[in-house]
């Protein structure tokens, strides 16, 4: 007798990448909804407290530099 090798059918193999597909996608789902959270958090924290602050004090938190010089750095 020999030893022959049984690959899964096709149908088998299709299933388990649709499976795969369907995970990233919940996961992606949930990622995307974490964000929005956050978001919305930061929209409600901001309002908060630009009823405290005067108006020139929020336009200057809007013309920061950025933490780096060149862009991109590595």
């Amino acid at each position: 007798m020999t030893n022959r090798v049984s690959y899964p059918p096709q149908d088998f193999q299709k299933m388990c990448k649709q499976a795969e597909r369907d995970h990233e996608s919940k996961k992606l789902a949930v990622l995307i909804d974490r964000v929005k959270q956050q978001i919305a958090a930061r929209q409600d924290q901001v309002v908060g407290e630009s009823a405290k602050r005067p108006p020139a004090a929020i336009t200057n938190d809007s013309t920061r530099l950025p933490s780096r010089t060149v862009p991109f750095e590595r």
